[in-house]
């Protein structure tokens, strides 16, 4: 089996990190790491740490990032989007096949790192590793195992040596495991990790017991989905919709609604940010609501994982952020290019390769965006300009109706409202829209795009994912906005445990519950201490209108539009309308306007979803390395796929 086989070479390679007595992972790369370095204390505790480098692999990866959100409710390609992008899209510009699906990206990445959890595991209380470092390796095991079972169906627990057994050797043969055989191996790591577990991170970022009980919380939620099943769809290898321990569905709504409660009354050291604002905002990186995440740093590139001066475009980098970002740097005003790229949250670097759909917009504009604050914190809507850092000494360009634009003036705004005095240009020059066919208003300096009119090439920017960068004068350099972010990666939020919990109230028909939850969230979306859009500071208070708006009875379609709201292009959207088995209700049609930049006419497109999309294809590349017939291929890929 190709890929067990790289389970043992990635062993020789991996960059161990010790864990030592500091707060901070320290990472001490290794050119050899051979099986018998597992039954030493040093080769134990290295193995534990190299699984939270390992986060970076996938989580920050734009190809990972672009297939659970590209052909979701919340994405569709961009301009610049090559086949990774439009195969995704399900839209008929490409098609998602074995050799094309970026899950392989996980399936490829997460099996050495299993493995490396079961050596972990049998060998730690043999060297004197504790019991809760050992519940760390549980939790990167069940975790990892999690996100393979929503993905693929069924997945190999045996490694070639027996299930979740240490593999020593490299094999070349495999079989799945049904589904519930892999979440029975879930709950009982999980549930293990919960129990041992600390209160307190050893170290910072280090998984607790509240971080092990949102991931369980999940499984059990998930779980209950699938054995309720309400579309009939097809699993894979096929299995009787039956639990192991003989619970139904009800039981696993109720387990999950119970952690959840637990976890949010005994937080620890996590709880909710003020504002949402705050959540994302670089300059808070690593705060108290955020509980997992692939860390990157900008002061060592041994410790980033990458380069700290350009990126390419590949793991380990964090670059997810550039994928929504559209080209503003072609904004160029009597030759004067206003928006330059820059290593900032707002700015940063361009590929043009995803897109926001007009229904996600709507999503948050179908709330009162003037006291919803989720919309400003999460879309750059608003351009300054920046020319001066670039060394131009221009004072001001002449913007839209010949009023001057200063140096730092805004020069876009993507405006919400809809505007019926908003005048596109007949043609697009170099001296018509600001160069790139955007609108005027009457009496604005800026020029505009209004919300009905934005395109594949120039749409509301990604502003949570954007990069930042201290390690350059903020005030007169651009600083390196070519290389990958140096921010973590956020891969679960405190905030997550109310909505999993008023989605497993929902599913209990506890409508109290699930509203209650919900409030919690929406109350502090209303919240504001700063507008992004106008650069400055702003309190406001609009919690008890936003409670005031939040629906008497709360659907499921309700709560997936407030995890869009708070959770919008973080990377795990498809796993949410998955879970539902709402994915071809919610995004089988979608609205954009087109690839150029005069594009202002929304299009309806439509997308192809099958229920056997429900599962990604295992990659084509693991069906070729392993030693089985053609027919043996065929019964190990998933139905609907081919295995070339």
């Amino acid at each position: 089996m190709k890929k067990l086989t790289y389970i043992i070479t990635a062993l020789v390679t991996v960059a161990i990190m010790t864990v030592s007595c500091s707060k901070v992972l320290d990472e001490q790369p290794r050119t050899f790491f051979e099986p018998g370095f597992f039954q030493t204390e040093a080769g134990v505790e290295g193995g534990l740490t190299a699984l939270y480098a390992s986060l970076r692999y996938f989580y920050g990866q734009a190809y990972y990032y672009n297939i659970n959100t590209t052909g979701t409710d919340e994405a569709t390609y961009g301009q610049s989007a090559d086949g990774n992008f439009k195969d995704a899209d399900l839209s008929g510009v490409g098609s998602l096949t074995a050799s094309s699906s970026r899950s392989d990206v996980l399936w490829n990445t997460v099996f050495p790192y299993i493995n490396t959890a079961n050596g972990i595991i049998e060998n730690a209380e043999a060297v004197g590793l504790s019991s809760a470092l050992i519940a760390e390796a549980k939790f990167f095991r069940a975790w990892y195992y999690f996100q393979l079972v929503q993905t693929f169906g069924g997945v190999p627990l045996d490694l070639g040596s027996g299930e979740l057994a240490f593999n020593s050797s490299p094999v070349r043969v495999s079989t799945r495991n049904t589904v519930p055989e892999v979440y029975n191996a879930i709950f009982g790591d999980l549930t293990t990790a919960v129990a041992e577990l600390p209160e307190n991170p050893r170290v910072v970022g280090g998984v607790t017991k509240t971080v092990a009980r949102l991931v369980l919380a999940k499984s059990y939620l998930t779980f209950g989905w699938w054995l309720e099943n309400p579309k009939g769809i097809a699993t894979y290898p096929q299995a009787d919709r039956k639990d192991i321990a003989g619970h139904d569905a009800k039981w696993y709504y109720e387990q999950a609604l119970s952690v959840c409660e637990t976890a949010i009354a005994n937080p620890g050291p996590y709880g909710l940010m003020t504002t949402f604002r705050d959540v994302n905002l670089a300059q808070n990186d690593r705060n108290k609501e955020i509980l997992l995440w692939a860390d990157h740093t900008e002061k060592s590139e041994q410790y980033n994982g990458a380069s700290l001066g350009y990126s390419g475009g590949g793991a380990p980098d964090n670059f997810s952020g550039w994928m929504m970002n559209w080209n503003h740097g072609t904004v160029n005003i009597g030759g004067v290019g206003c928006i330059q790229r820059e290593a900032c949250q707002e700015i940063g670097r361009p590929w043009t390769r995803m897109a926001p759909t007009h229904e996600a917009i709507k999503v948050f504009t179908s709330q009162d965006i003037t006291k919803d604050s989720r919309y400003e914190g999460t879309f750059t809507t608003a351009y300054y300009g920046n020319w001066q850092k670039a060394g131009i000494e221009v004072k001001s360009v002449t913007g839209a109706n010949g009023i001057a634009i200063p140096q730092g003036g805004r020069v876009l705004t993507f405006v919400p409202e809809v505007i019926d005095g908003i005048s596109y240009p007949d043609k697009q020059d170099n001296t018509n829209g600001a160069n790139i066919g955007a609108g005027t208003v009457s009496g604005r300096a800026d020029y505009v795009f209004d919300l009905n009119g934005f395109s594949r090439i120039a749409y509301p920017g990604l502003w949570k994912l954007g990069c930042y960068r201290t390690d350059y004068d903020l005030a007169t350099q651009l600083g390196s906005p070519n290389a990958a972010s140096t921010r973590p990666y956020n891969v679960l939020k405190f905030s997550d445990l109310y909505l999993t919990a008023a989605e497993a109230a929902f599913k209990l028909g506890n409508n109290s519950k699930a509203r209650s939850n919900i409030l919690v969230l929406r109350k502090r979306a209303g919240v504001w201490t700063y507008k992004n859009s106008e650069r400055s500071d702003y309190n406001a208070d609009f919690s008890a209108d936003l409670e005031a708006s939040t629906p008497a009875t709360i659907t499921l379609d309700y709560i997936l539009d407030e995890r869009m709201r708070e959770f919008y292009a973080e990377g795990f959207r498809w796993f949410d309308l998955v879970r539902t088995q709402t994915w071809k209700e919610r995004a089988s049609t979608y609205t954009i306007s087109g690839s150029s930049w005069g594009s202002h006419q929304p299009q309806t497109y439509t997308r192809t979803i099958e229920d056997y999309m429900y599962l990604r294809p295992i990659p084509v590349g693991q069906l070729n390395g392993m030693e089985m017939t053609d027919a043996e291929k065929e019964a190990y890929q998933n139905p609907g796929y081919s295995v070339k």
